[in-house]
């Protein structure tokens, strides 16, 4: 069984919906620590042929807090403002404007599980089967962290192949691993242009950009743009 666990982020960029595609298990990593700054709750969108970064406000958001104890704000509305702004012109806009509203109008508080929803409504829109769990409701060794951590969920869920992000090629011993009959490989995400509006492509935006600019059957193609580094 194919196992990846990442973060929950606000409408993550391509590569991390190739990853939750690509493997049997996707877990929800939501009892870490919340990351101020990074992307768990903020995101690039196309705005004026520029990058632009919309936050989902947070209440009293720490690095000292897991991030399933977080809750947010009441800004959803105004970041479907900002996207309606932005790509009203795109040629989905009509068939991706409702899901991304429908996700934004979720009455859930807490982060984590506002977060998990939208991953879940996305990836039901792609047609992803994927089984999605929150590592927060699995029984495990709370005192560990980083690799043993992950390594101790991997044998819990019976995992034989662990996929990360290329990202995080440095974080994990490809031996400690295998010697827990666990092969190691990381997803190594590639760029496939498309057209915007005018003007340079920009990458690495949200996938809401991605939706937004290209049909259902383009988006699928790109699941598989990737390399598998083993």
């Amino acid at each position: 069984m194919k196992l990846a666990i990442m973060q929950p982020y606000i409408f993550p960029y391509i590569g991390y919906w190739q990853l939750i595609n690509f493997v049997d298990t996707f877990v929800i990593y939501d009892d870490v620590n919340f990351i101020k700054k990074g992307y768990i709750n903020r995101n690039s969108i196309l705005s004026n042929g520029k990058p632009h970064v919309f936050t989902l406000e947070l209440i009293g958001a720490s690095q000292n807090k897991l991030i399933h104890n977080i809750d947010i704000g009441n800004n959803a509305q105004k970041i479907q403002k900002t996207l309606t702004h932005a790509y009203t012109k795109a040629p989905e806009y009509n068939h991706i404007s409702p899901l991304i509203q429908d996700i934004l109008e979720n009455s859930e508080k807490n982060l984590a599980r506002f977060l998990g929803t939208s991953i879940e409504k996305i990836s039901d829109y792609l047609g992803i089967e994927t089984k999605i769990i929150y590592s927060s409701d699995i029984e495990k060794n709370c005192n560990l962290n980083g690799q043993e951590k992950i390594l101790d969920i991997c044998k819990r869920l019976k995992t034989s192949n662990y996929v990360n992000a290329i990202g995080g090629i440095n974080l994990y011993d490809k031996e400690r691993f295998t010697k827990e009959g666990i092969e190691l490989s990381f997803l190594d995400s590639e760029i496939v242009e498309y057209k915007q509006n005018e003007g340079d492509f920009i990458p690495y935006l949200s996938i809401i950009d991605v939706m937004m600019f290209n049909d259902k059957n383009k988006v699928l193609a790109m699941l598989n743009s990737f390399k598998l580094n083993k």
